[in-house]
């Protein structure tokens, strides 16, 4: 007889354990489990069969593997919770017996310390994966950056924050990494790439955020406190890996001041680990000196000169080799699909070198209505050394005078701006002075904010005309959509995506709806008209019989009946006046009339539409139809199952197909209304 298995002890019941008994075992609160389920990455699990794992008839809602519980028993951080918890009622009782000396002094001095430095190395082995890990780092920590203080968000954690986010894009705008950036409703999206691997965050605007109740902040909290950590790692990784010392020196001075990037001032690093006084502020390097360095040091230094000095011809040739490589291997390769059906190939990304020199020849002026701190980081980014704006927008800006005659491109949000007199433009740069109302620089180009996500997103410049104050935006679009096969792309022109004879169906319906709004209008002008004769009529009649009436008193019997009227006449009338009626009828819709009253549509010759009526209309008509058959016969060779998994792609196609026709109907009408 086989031994009878104890219920619980294997399968799935002993694979996973419920929250309540991982609590007991590890024997800490709920809130502190928590903590350290987020900050080993352990989440619940879901299993097949809840009432098998299940053991208690109480349906139990969150599992988590026994393993993974198992693992978290060995964790350093968990005597620290246990710690904290006998501190807490250390001081309750101290507060209890009122003596409120010891309570303080046990919360400021005995309360422990929680590192999570070991778990960053353990949960990321590599750089590489840390790097991956980025994205919901980033977003979290730039939403943490612009929220308000309060007693669930203290300033303290708020100014850390912030000060590893601009850290981060100090890193950004030194190494040019920024690819690409997008403005949404949820705020500006910003896609960096560092060492081959892609990283995506989202920064909110910088708008009042209002705080709710109904989030969780103790859990965002953790979150927090685990990503602070992990992004100071990183960019201590970055930082060394360039050359900079970290951490950069911060200027309190200018922080208070509203610097921002300009509050850092970053510091290179020597051959011997020692500090090479090449300061780098606003994306700048600045020489100021060198150290000295030790007499070993300088003799190996010597050394490797010498030996570089033997090898200087097999250098020259190398550079030589380097910059014919480097001449050949700027232009990057675009691959072009040579047949129409073909699917789209994933292009090369921008290199750094090509995102260095987008903006390095201008100098930027902020206007105060834009978004000072995105523009600012985006143009630096991209190779801009120059970026001024006014005073009231903080501190670091390279000029504060919106008249300075250095700049040549102001970036404006405001209706247009008239031009100034070169008179009165002379004066103030002769003054010094700035205009209080703003005037347009002769010589400077104005453009709107959406010009720099457009240029940096097409990795050129565009045209400066189709941003200026007052103009019609093109359509922002998301670079990392790509339009698909049969789908709507505002950026190309109408006329490459619509199906054969779609304009021609189009044209058509506009002529057959124009032409019945103006058979309505002249049916109602040609009725009040008629109604109006009637009207007019029957007034005449009126007073010829009120004079009638009068002289009728004085006139014979015989003489008061004159007959009835020729019916002939009545009936001829009639006719003339129908007839009258259906010409009418027939040039309000466009159609030619006949004597006889018979009725004949008009030649249209318009679009190659010939007196036989076979268009292209009806070519495209007959050949979809013919298409729709051959499919339908072929649909008939499919077994059950693939036919129906044919007519959902199908369905879904169509679908696609209905929607981008309908933007292309607004399209057609938004550029018909302005011609």
């Amino acid at each position: 007889m086989a031994k009878i298995r104890k219920k619980g002890t294997a399968g799935a019941a002993k694979s996973f354990i419920t929250r309540t008994q991982a609590v007991r075992r590890l024997q800490i609160s709920l809130p502190d489990f928590r903590r350290l389920c987020i900050f080993k990455g352990i989440y619940p699990r879901e299993p097949r069969d809840k009432k098998k794992v299940s053991k208690s008839s109480t349906a139990s809602t969150t599992f988590y593997y026994t393993k993974d519980i198992q693992y978290l028993l060995h964790e350093p951080l968990l005597q620290k919770l246990r710690d904290h918890k006998t501190l807490s009622k250390k001081i309750v009782k101290s507060l209890g017996r009122g003596e409120v000396g010891d309570a303080a002094r046990l919360e400021k001095n005995a309360r422990p310390k929680l590192s999570l430095d070991h778990i960053i190395k353990e949960r990321y082995p590599t750089f590489v994966d840390a790097l991956r890990d980025l994205d919901d780092a980033l977003s979290l920590l730039f939403l943490f950056a612009n929220l308000p203080s309060t007693p669930v968000v203290p300033p303290k954690v708020i100014s850390l924050c912030q000060r590893l986010c601009l850290e981060f894009e100090h890193y950004l705008i030194i190494t040019h990494s920024l690819r690409k950036s997008f403005l949404s409703i949820k705020g500006i999206y910003y896609q960096a790439t560092i060492q081959g691997q892609d990283i995506l965050w989202l920064a909110p605007y910088k708008f009042v955020q209002r705080m709710t109740g109904d989030v969780d902040f103790r859990i965002m909290g953790t979150f927090v406190e685990f990503y602070t950590t992990l992004l100071g790692f990183v960019n201590f990784r970055l930082y060394t890996s360039i050359g900079l010392v970290y951490p950069p020196k911060f200027i309190m001075k200018s922080d208070e001041q509203g610097g921002e990037l300009s509050a850092f001032l970053l510091e290179g690093r020597g051959v011997d680990g020692s500090m090479d006084s090449e300061a780098v502020q606003n994306g700048e390097v600045q020489t100021n000196g060198r150290h000295e360095l030790p007499e070993d040091v300088q003799k190996q230094i010597e050394g490797i000169k010498e030996d570089d000095a033997t090898d200087e011809n097999m250098e020259e040739e190398g550079s030589q080799h380097a910059e014919r490589s480097e001449k050949t291997g700027d232009a990057i390769d675009t691959f072009h699909p040579i047949a129409s059906d073909a699917d789209v190939l994933p292009q090369p990304q921008t290199s750094s070198t090509e995102a260095a020199s987008l903006f390095a020849p201008f100098t930027f002026f902020l206007s105060r209505e834009t978004p000072r701190q995105p523009l600012e980081f985006i143009l630096r980014a991209f190779g801009c050394k120059r970026v001024g704006w006014d005073a009231v927008l903080g501190d670091g800006a390279f000029t504060n005078n919106e008249h300075d005659p250095t700049i040549t491109h102001q970036i404006v949000d405001r209706p247009p701006i008239a031009d100034s007199p070169k008179s009165e433009v002379s004066d103030l740069m002769s003054s010094g002075t700035v205009a209080k109302q703003a005037m347009r620089m002769p010589g400077r180009t104005y453009v709107q904010p959406q010009w720099v996500w457009d240029c940096i997103n097409e990795v050129r410049l565009l045209r400066p005309d189709l941003y200026a104050p007052g103009a019609t935006l093109p359509p922002h679009l998301s670079p990392w959509v790509k339009p698909a096969k049969g789908a709507y792309d505002p950026t190309t022109p109408l006329a490459e995506q619509e199906r054969e004879g779609e304009a021609e169906e189009a044209e058509l319906d506009n002529e057959v709806k124009a032409t019945s709004e103006n058979e309505d209008s002249e049916h109602s002008a040609l009725a009040e008209e008629v109604n109006r004769e009637v009207a007019d009529a029957n007034g005449m009649s009126v007073a010829d019989s009120n004079s009638d009436s009068c002289s009728e008193s004085n006139a014979t019997s015989q003489d008061s009946f004159a007959g009835f009227d020729d019916p002939g006449a009545t009936d001829s009338g009639d006719d003339a006046a129908d007839e009258h009626q259906r010409e009418l009828e027939a040039e309000a819709v466009g159609l030619t009339f006949k004597a006889n009253g018979a009725r004949v549509k008009s030649i249209l010759k318009k679009n190659g539409r010939d007196a036989n009526g076979d268009d292209a209309t009806k070519k495209a008509a007959r050949r979809r139809k013919e298409e729709a058959e051959e499919l339908e016969r072929r649909k008939m060779m499919l077994s059950r199952k693939k036919r129906k998994l044919l007519d959902k792609m199908l369905y879904s196609n169509s679908q696609k197909d209905a929607e981008a026709a309908t933007l292309r109907r607004k399209r057609r009408k938004i550029e018909s209304e302005k011609v």
